[in-house]
C-alpha cells in the first residue's frame, strides 16, 4: 500500500544550535562542529560587567508542504526577560526536502549571566528555542597587572 502523507505542514527544524564552527563544505553539505549550549565569560571583578560573546547560530530547516518566500526571524531573551535586537532574513522555502541552512556568526554583549533563550521564528509560528547558558567567572589579575590609572598590583574595586 503507498504511503499516505498529510497535504500540509512545514516548515520543520532539522538543526538548531550554537557551535563553534559551522561550513558548508565544497560538497555542498553542512557540517556544524562543537554544538554547545554554555559559553564562559571571565572578568576580573565580581559582578559580571559587559561581556562580549561570540558564537555561531546554526539553523536548518525543511520545507514540508510550505512552498513560498517566508520571514525567517531569531528572538533573543536576556536571563532578566529583555528582548535583543532580533536577526531577520528573507526565506524561501520550496517545498518537500528542500530547505533552508542559515549560519551566521554572532557577536553579542551579554550584560548579565544566565540562560538567554533565542526563538527561531517563521512568520509568527515559533519553531524551536535554543538556550544559551552565560556562565561568568572571576578570575585573579596576573602579578604586575594594573588597570589604567592603578598601581600595579592592586586589585580592581580596592582603590
Amino acid at each position: 500500500m503507498p504511503e499516505q502523507s498529510p497535504s500540509f505542514g512545514g516548515p520543520y527544524v532539522q538543526l538548531a544550535a550554537f557551535c563553534q564552527i559551522a561550513m558548508i563544505e565544497n560538497t555542498g553539505q553542512l557540517s556544524v562542529i562543537r554544538i554547545t549550549d554554555r559559553v564562559a565569560a571571565a572578568g576580573l571583578t565580581p559582578e559580571m560587567t559587559p561581556t562580549p560573546i561570540q558564537i555561531t547560530l546554526a539553523v536548518v530547516l525543511k520545507s514540508g508542504f510550505t512552498r513560498a518566500q517566508m520571514k525567517l526571524r531569531v528572538r533573543a531573551t536576556t536571563p532578566s526577560g529583555q528582548a535583543m535586537p532580533p536577526l531577520e532574513a528573507p526565506v524561501l522555502f520550496e517545498g518537500d526536502e528542500r530547505g533552508i541552512q542559515l549560519l551566521v556568526p554572532m557577536a553579542f554583549i551579554a550584560q548579565e549571566q544566565g540562560l538567554y533563550w533565542f526563538d527561531v521564528v517563521v512568520e509568527e509560528s515559533v519553531l524551536t528555542r535554543i538556550p544559551l547558558r552565560v556562565m561568568y567567572q572571576q578570575v585573579a589579575a596576573p602579578p604586575g597587572f594594573s588597570l589604567p590609572g592603578m598601581p600595579p598590583g592592586t586589585p580592581p574595586g580596592s582603590h
